[in-house]
């Protein structure tokens, strides 16, 4: 493993500094440095806006989806110059929150089983943050069983015409396209009879209702369609092919999102640091500083199994199970930093006032949010069978569905 940039990466990472130096938002600067987990990016204007015009100037600089192909909207960069590029803009990537669906896991879909001219279309716009994407998969019976989702696509000539319901669609609410994973045929086993479009969100038919969430916010949303019509041309992949497809979304999700988690320690080390609990500082305690030295160790462990990623794109390798693994062990952690921290404030533990409170109220923001961290982009138990069954070889779960069509499993 080679922590080094080799001369060409360091000629690459002096670029990037200097073009972010000169044309990054300077003044959201300390207001991204302190938002997050769970909190809003930006709390004195408008993030959408800001988070457009900021891809928007990458975009043209670019700066933009680094390794996509030029034609596309991206750079045509290599997979280790992109990481470079992301561990530079650092702040400010905060502001590409609303992209990392549509740019990460919708974006490698449409490139692997889109028509070309759709390509051409839809990536360009995409790339720069002009047209906004979501990912439609969960269901209310099958979030981490996907393949035992109900979406209906019924064929009606050159249309499709769909009918069902998905749930905690991220970002629905502000979307302009989607990728949409639907039933075709139930007389298949239920892997088999899936097949997978990308639907225009503002069509007739479809009703986005946001989701409240333990913190106030609305990020997550229900999605109905009745009577949806999407054109056959809208189809990606073949029909009754749509679970081959989905790998390819999946994939890319728990890459784009295991990749680069935060896990909480740096601001709970920081916290502690600060923080008085009457008897002195909290990082004098005995007790607080096993805790942190046990959380110190993961995050190493972390940050090191990510260099492995790092050093095989850098080698121009495909990286193995080690996002799986990040997101299973960071979000636990995140989970377990917050409730420590909350638990180190006593009775203001409780309160969500930034002004009242310490840390600015972001671990309290950080609880709310990490159970939510722990579902998306696949739970901690199916990422636990992801590395068992993947990594280990150990025997499958046994199933009592399997090759059965979908219409003869029995729903209760």
């Amino acid at each position: 493993m080679n922590f080094d940039d080799t001369p060409q990466e360091a000629e690459f990472r002096a670029q990037a500094r200097a073009w972010i130096e000169a044309n990054a938002p300077h003044q959201f600067r300390d207001e991204l440095q302190s938002a997050g987990f769970g909190q809003p990016a930006l709390r004195s204007t408008d993030v959408m806006t800001q988070a457009k015009a900021w891809q928007k100037r990458k975009q043209e600089g670019g700066w933009s989806c680094m390794h996509w192909p030029k034609e596309y909207g991206g750079r045509g960069a290599t997979p280790i110059e992109r990481v470079i590029w992301l561990q530079e803009e650092g702040v400010y990537a905060k502001l590409s929150a609303a992209f990392l669906i549509g740019q990460g896991m919708c974006a490698p879909t449409l490139m692997a089983h889109a028509q070309e001219a759709h390509k051409r279309r839809y990536l360009p716009p995409l790339a720069s943050g002009e047209e906004v994407w979501c990912q439609l998969f969960s269901e209310p019976v099958a979030g981490s069983d996907l393949a035992g989702l109900r979406t209906r696509a019924e064929r009606d000539g050159d249309d499709w015409v769909i009918n069902g319901q998905k749930i905690w669609t991220s970002g629905a609410q502000y979307s302009d396209y989607g990728i949409l994973l639907t039933r075709t045929d139930p007389n298949l086993p239920k892997h088999d009879g899936l097949t997978m479009f990308f639907i225009n969100m503002k069509s007739p038919g479809i009703e986005v209702r946001p989701i409240k969430q333990a913190n106030g916010q609305s990020h997550f949303n229900e999605v109905y369609f009745t009577n949806l019509r999407v054109p056959d041309d809208q189809r990606l992949g073949a029909v009754n092919n749509g679970w081959k497809v989905s790998l390819t979304t999946l994939m890319n999700e728990r890459a784009s999102i295991g990749a680069g988690m935060a896990t909480g320690f740096p601001e709970v080390f920081e916290m502690c640091r600060q923080f008085d609990t009457g008897h002195g500082k909290a990082i004098d305690d005995p007790a607080v500083r096993s805790r942190l030295a046990q959380w110190a160790v993961r995050a190493s462990g972390l940050r090191y199994t990510a260099y492995r990623s790092i050093s095989a794109l850098s080698r121009g390798q495909t990286p193995g199970p080690e996002n799986s693994i990040g997101k299973l062990v960071a979000g636990s952690m995140l989970q377990e930093i917050a409730m420590f921290a909350l638990d180190l404030q006593g009775q203001a533990g409780v309160s969500m006032d930034p002004a009242q409170t310490a840390a600015a109220g972001r671990f309290q923001a950080m609880l709310l949010r990490s159970p939510a961290t722990r579902i998306e982009g696949g739970t901690d138990e199916v990422l636990r069978n992801i590395i068992g069954e993947r990594v280990l070889g150990l025997p499958a779960d046994m199933r009592a569905d399997r090759g059965m069509a979908y219409n003869k499993i029995p729903t209760r």
